[in-house]
């Protein structure tokens, strides 16, 4: 059994790791005259779009999955049943999440188009705790 020193070195350590990454991030944003450039490709002449926000979601993802590993090492976790009745773990209702949030951030877009866009992370947050409450 790990000492709880050891697993403050493990969360120091892992947090220092994605916080470097993300200021790699911030640092390989193009800049322009009038400063951060947030949306111009990070990689010039790139075969995808890695712009800083589409970066940044996914440095979010990542950091999600190494939250909830280091989760699921030191809290294991038995299944639990909820309103769909099927036994869920924390890494179920995460993937639940995520794909749901995708969902209503489609739909928020398509009905209430780019002006609204703010609305879909709302809703996926609602949507979120109620997947970890009940499902």
């Amino acid at each position: 059994m790990m000492t709880q020193s050891r697993w403050s070195t493990i969360y120091i350590s892992t947090a220092a790791v994605l916080l470097a990454a993300l200021a790699f991030l911030v640092w390989a944003t193009p800049r322009s005259e009038d400063g951060i450039a947030w949306t111009d490709p990070m990689i010039p002449g790139g075969w995808m779009a890695w712009t800083f926000p589409t970066a940044l979601f996914f440095w979010c993802i990542a950091s999600i999955l190494a939250l909830f590993t280091i989760l699921a090492i030191r809290f294991p976790e038995t299944p639990r049943r909820g309103i769909l009745r099927i036994e869920t773990t924390r890494g179920d209702r995460l993937f639940i999440t995520l794909l749901g949030s995708a969902f209503i951030h489609l739909a928020t877009l398509g009905f209430l188009g780019p002006d609204l866009i703010w609305v879909g992370p709302i809703l996926s947050l609602i949507y979120a705790a109620a997947v970890f409450r009940w499902v």
